[in-house]
């Protein structure tokens, strides 16, 4: 058994190391993916009043592009948010588990990451949060082409544009949609 305090590192000290890793990663995907969603209101603002202020509804065909990037952007955050706290879940905390307890199953560890999604409540607000979310990143973009399509301000061209526009618009809506879905509880 090799000495401790010369300088050596335990495979716990390195497990716990990539917890806090992980968890800190975690938190800053936390904050970059919720400011998302105000900086779409922000730009959806924006542009609205810009194109109300101009009379020209054809600058509401910036609304789609920037929806889906920044749309596209908080899926993948919040799928990574997931992927961690799945990876905690699921193989290190385990693992850490077995080494605390010297080789048994041992104690559960980081308890609150599997505490918090046994909420009552956690489904309806998964729920609500996808409508949110296809509010925001889908409806929005979809009705600034409604409201394109309807006004005297079109051309050949933007028509075209647009129409890619709501077909990039509803494969990030299916994303969204498809995303929803829970994940298997381990990864292979």
């Amino acid at each position: 058994m090799p000495e401790q305090g010369r300088g050596d590192i335990t495979v716990g000290q390195l497990l716990l190391a990539e917890y806090q890793t992980v968890k800190d990663e975690q938190k800053a995907r936390i904050g970059f993916r919720d400011n998302l969603l105000y900086v779409t209101l922000a730009v959806v603002a924006a542009v609205i009043a810009a194109a109300a202020q101009a009379e020209r509804a054809a600058m509401l065909l910036a609304l789609p592009p920037v929806c889906v990037v920044l749309g596209w952007t908080y899926l993948v955050n919040d799928e990574k948010i997931s992927a961690i706290g799945h990876y905690v879940r699921d193989d290190l905390g385990p693992r850490l588990a077995r080494l605390a307890a010297s080789g048994d199953e041992g104690p559960a560890t980081f308890g609150w990451e599997a505490y918090h999604r046994g909420d009552t409540r956690r489904r309806a607000r998964k729920a609500i949060q996808t409508v949110v979310d296809l509010t925001a990143f889908c409806a929005v973009p979809l009705a600034a082409l409604i409201v394109y399509w309807a006004s005297e301000d079109t051309g050949a061209l933007l028509v075209t544009l647009s129409a890619a526009e709501a077909l990039a618009v509803a494969g990030l809506g299916a994303q969204i949609i498809a995303y929803t879905r829970p994940v298997p509880a381990a990864r292979g």
